[in-house]
């Protein structure tokens, strides 16, 4: 079988290590990269795609292979959402996830202004509105480190989320076709005084991640119709909130995960060469259109966003 990956970084640990499997067991890899364009190597296309990239051209690439039939794993549309943290959390709120509330402004001086009138109340996380390298991501306590950020990000689309203080580290959980993989990791909006967990240990598996917690990341899969992501959850014993939700990411350290990733391709690229890839996996994997129904019968593609003000009592960090 032909697997396709596409991305500008082959060399990436986990899609190395998931080439390395699939070689070994005698199929073919080759890497697609979104910086060449779009008259790629398309004729003929691989079995299935692996839809690593996030950039405009990497989601253009995906596209134009999903028109001709090809299946991707995560379909563009699905990583597209993703990429917009206010559509991200309305879709997720109005499907029953817990996710931070959010508040969208066109630039951080619209926030100053909400706050200098009272109608937002500190301390915030403020972040840039479309995910992507190097994007603001802020922890905000008072308004002239608000005033700080409307002077360095003038343009900048953002969303805001009402901040609590936690341990300072965050629930990484990584979901594979269904399976669970999990870490703690420190926050990037954690101060000095979180450079370790409470219980002095950072160790974080399956073992001790709670059912609750467990379903929520499996509930979002359902949610934006994606075999392949990650779900970050403030650490801590109370109950989950979930402050960022990921397209593919890089899962990296985590036993089993390319073996995962291998077997999920395959069944994939079976399933589009048998004209059933829309249930390859046992739940409805990748291709587009891609309406994936939980127990209520509620697919991502049927669920209306609502809007998602921002509040108090909520935490985003």
């Amino acid at each position: 079988m032909r697997i396709g990956l596409i991305t500008s970084d082959p060399d990436h640990p986990v899609l190395a290590a998931t080439a390395a499997l699939l070689t070994a067991g005698g199929h073919h890899v080759e890497a697609l990269d979104p910086a060449a364009g779009p008259d790629g190597p398309f004729d003929p296309p691989a079995d299935v795609y692996l839809l690593k990239a996030h950039t405009p051209a990497g989601l253009a690439l995906a596209r134009g292979l999903e028109e001709r039939g090809v299946p991707v794993v995560n379909p563009a549309a699905a990583t597209e959402l993703c990429q917009d943290r206010l559509a991200m959390a309305e879709l997720a709120r109005r499907a029953g996830l817990p996710f931070a509330p959010t508040r969208a402004a066109a630039d951080p001086a619209e926030l100053l202004g909400a706050v200098e009138a009272g109608e937002l109340l500190l301390p915030l996380v403020v972040k840039s509105r479309h995910s992507r390298r190097h994007d603001l991501v802020a922890r905000v306590d008072d308004t002239a480190r608000l005033r700080a950020l409307a002077e360095e990000w003038p343009d900048e689309p953002v969303v805001a989320q009402p901040y609590l203080p936690s341990t300072g580290w965050d629930q990484k959980l990584w979901v594979v076709a269904g399976q669970l993989f999990c870490a703690r990791r420190r926050s990037e909006l954690a101060g000095p005084e979180h450079t370790e967990l409470p219980d002095g240990s950072d160790g974080f598996g399956p073992a001790e991640l709670s059912a609750e917690r467990a379903a929520v990341a499996l509930r979002a899969g359902e949610v934006f119709g994606l075999d392949v992501y990650g779900v970050d959850l403030l650490d801590g014993p109370g109950e989950p909130v979930v402050v960022d939700v990921n397209a593919f990411p890089g899962i990296r350290g985590q036993a089993g995960a390319p073996e995962a990733l291998a077997a999920l391709a395959l069944r994939v690229g079976a399933a589009g060469r048998s004209g059933t890839a829309g249930t390859a996996a046992g739940v409805a994997v990748s291709g587009v259109p891609r309406p994936r129904a939980d127990a209520t019968g509620t697919g991502a593609a049927a669920v209306t966003p609502a809007p998602a003000d921002a509040g108090p009592g909520t935490a985003a960090g």
